[in-house]
């Protein structure tokens, strides 16, 4: 178990039910920032090796995941030792830092003979989950692929993913490896339409691949299909050094020591880009989705490194176009496939190392979603209260789901395998020996952390049964979709579709001046939406309706919100009103209104008293 350190409050009792967790718990790593506090004035910033200048009433606990814990040192209670308490956590934070990134829960004995050893979410870390994945997409004209089964192709891939049906294994090890750290292009997700999501690297355009090479690209990328889309993912979007400059601006805003006038919050606020990132994630998503769903084609997402905004929309994608993504084990299983299977690098990402590429894309999702669960709320099975366990998970390494940055690192720290072959070293830690983690144990074990009772605010009570697969389009039957004009390339950049002379860079031209100049021409942004292009241009592609079961998000002005719940979590002013699905939260949020209409009250006339009773009547003169 990571370290961590716990306050207990008078009459307060840890349940048995969740050994790990409890709102007065802090994981030391995740400690952001910890302050000294005597009387009004006085507040040091606490930093291993600088000394305390003062006997401290109070501390403050900053989260890394919003969170703030005050701890105050009242007398008769830990004011003697406060000195001694407060100097002893800035030390464990120290040394914790140094060995956290090989930290794991391990399963007591009692605890692992009253637990089933199959973990709640395929782990996709053999090749029967990979087929049985397989068989619930429909996707008959994929197989599973063994050849990243000793890693010896790309460490940051999983030993199993999915490639063409008629594509040998040595057609796909050759072809990986003109694709930019050996992330060739493999199945993402299958429509039952017909269309396949694809995702890859960048082309390792200083590679030159024979004839055969380029056609087995061409047919990887092509994946059966006539009509094939090329989407440059980061195109639009955020560029990693951008998501960190704004998630550090959003959480210095959200503290409750912000420098920010409140009458210039707001405007604070839009200037942490933070939301508009959300804003342009969602459109680019929403662009995708109608390219999946209106043509029956292949659309492949390529990213240079392939770990980051290509999880991003490839998830966003399947949440709006697939109705068994938005339930709880469909999402909990799409985050497997697509972010820890597919290699996101977690630790680099959420600063657990040090490193200098941190940038929370996988915290940026989570928000995207939340924005997605307030515009649909009938469509999610799972609520906020999920998408915030989710949210702080990935800030406390006690698992191996966000504890490594490739699966070669995580099922070797498992002890998975013995032998292995390593082609591919960026970022690469080596692991220390003898650390042991249990191997069933993931993020997905949430009944380590949360009690019964919290486990079932998971639950969106507003969910609609209606909108369960079950009841969304047959897979035997995908006539709603139209196919693409035979023999298309399309590249779609600024949210527009540009036709391509060829799939390849390499194929007439391997030069690399000529394919930036060629290969790749320059769209102009088109002023229709790409709905209006694919559903209604060209004309005799034929009418097609928006397909059952997809959602199209809005995303401008103030369609897209701040998660209060999530970011402001430390001003407990701040989170009255929100709504919570909780009998103990509607009381809570009943007392609440209760005062505000004793507020109202005096502003009635008399002679109103007679209609003081009619609720609408006090809201009508309030306002």
């Amino acid at each position: 178990m990571p370290p961590r350190v716990t306050f207990q409050p008078c009459g307060w009792q840890r349940s048995q039910e969740t050994p790990l967790s409890s709102e007065y718990d802090f994981v030391l790593v995740n400690i952001g920032r910890l302050e000294a506090v005597s009387g009004l004035s006085r507040v040091q910033l606490l930093r291993p090796g600088s000394p305390l200048k003062f006997t401290p009433e109070e501390i403050l606990i900053h989260g890394r995941d919003f969170r703030l814990l005050r701890v105050a040192f009242e007398a008769g209670g830990l004011e003697p030792q406060a000195f001694q308490v407060t100097m002893a956590i800035v030390r464990a934070r120290a040394q914790s830092s140094q060995v956290q990134q090989y930290a794991g829960i391990s399963l007591s004995k009692a605890g692992q003979s009253s637990r089933s050893r199959k973990p709640p979410v395929p782990l996709l870390e053999t090749s029967e989950d990979w087929e049985t994945e397989q068989k619930k997409q429909g996707a008959g004209g994929w197989r599973v692929s063994p050849v990243n089964e000793r890693f010896d192709v790309a460490t940051s891939l999983p030993r199993y993913f999915w490639v063409p049906k008629r594509t040998l294994d040595s057609e796909v090890r050759r072809a990986f490896g003109h694709f930019h750290q050996g992330r060739g292009p493999r199945l993402s997700w299958h429509h039952p339409g017909g269309s396949d999501l694809l995702r890859c690297g960048g082309f390792y355009t200083a590679s030159d691949p024979n004839k055969e090479d380029i056609r087995a690209v061409e047919s990887m990328l092509q994946a059966g299909h006539s009509d094939v889309v090329l989407v440059e993912t980061v195109d639009e979007l955020p560029s990693l050094t951008d998501v960190q400059l704004a998630h550090l601006k959003l959480r210095a805003l959200c503290l409750p020591d912000s420098s920010a006038a409140e009458e210039k919050w707001l405007s604070a606020l839009e200037g942490t880009r933070w939301l508009d990132y959300v804003r342009s994630c969602l459109r680019k998503a929403s662009d995708i989705s109608v390219l999946v769903t209106s043509r029956v084609r292949s659309v492949v997402l390529q990213e240079r490194g392939d770990r980051d905004f290509n999880g991003l929309l490839s998830s966003l994608v399947q949440l709006l176009s697939a109705p068994e993504a938005r339930t709880l084990l469909g999402f909990q299983s799409l985050v497997q496939r697509e972010w820890v299977a597919a290699g996101h690098p977690f630790l680099t990402r959420l600063g657990v190392t040090g490193a200098s590429e941190e940038a929370p894309v996988f915290l940026l999702f989570l928000d995207c979603v939340w924005q997605l669960l307030q515009q649909f709320p009938a469509e999610f099975e799972f609520s906020e209260f999920f998408l915030l366990a989710l949210h702080d998970s990935a800030r406390v390494p006690d698992t191996l789901t966000f504890l490594r940055d490739t699966p070669w690192e995580r099922g070797k720290q498992s002890g998975q395998f013995n032998s292995y072959t390593q082609i591919y070293t960026a970022g690469y830690s080596q692991l220390p020996a003898g650390n042991s983690v249990n191997p069933q144990l993931s993020v997905w074990d949430w009944d380590l952390r949360y009690s019964s009772e919290q486990i079932l605010q998971f639950h969106n009570p507003g969910y609609d049964p209606e909108h369960c697969p079950d009841s969304w389009l047959s897979r035997q039957q995908p006539n709603f979709m139209v196919p693409g004009p035979p023999s298309s390339v399309w590249l779609f950049s600024r949210g527009a579709l540009t036709p391509l002379n060829q799939l390849c860079p390499w194929r007439d031209s391997p030069s690399l001046l000529a394919v930036s100049s060629r290969w790749l021409p320059r769209p102009a942004i088109s002023s229709e939406s790409l709905a209006d292009q694919e559903w209604g241009l060209p004309s005799h592609w034929g009418a097609c309706p928006l397909p059952p079961g997809l959602l199209l998000p809005g995303y401008l002005g103030p369609q897209i919100r701040l998660w209060r719940r999530c970011y402001l979590r430390g001003r407990p002013e701040v989170q009255k009103g929100l709504s919570a699905p909780t009998v103990s939260g509607l009381q809570d949020e009943l007392s609440h209104l209760q005062e505000l209409l004793r507020k109202w009250t005096p502003r009635i006339s008399p002679e109103d008293h007679s209609k003081k009773r009619d609720p609408n009547t006090i809201v009508s003169q309030s306002c």
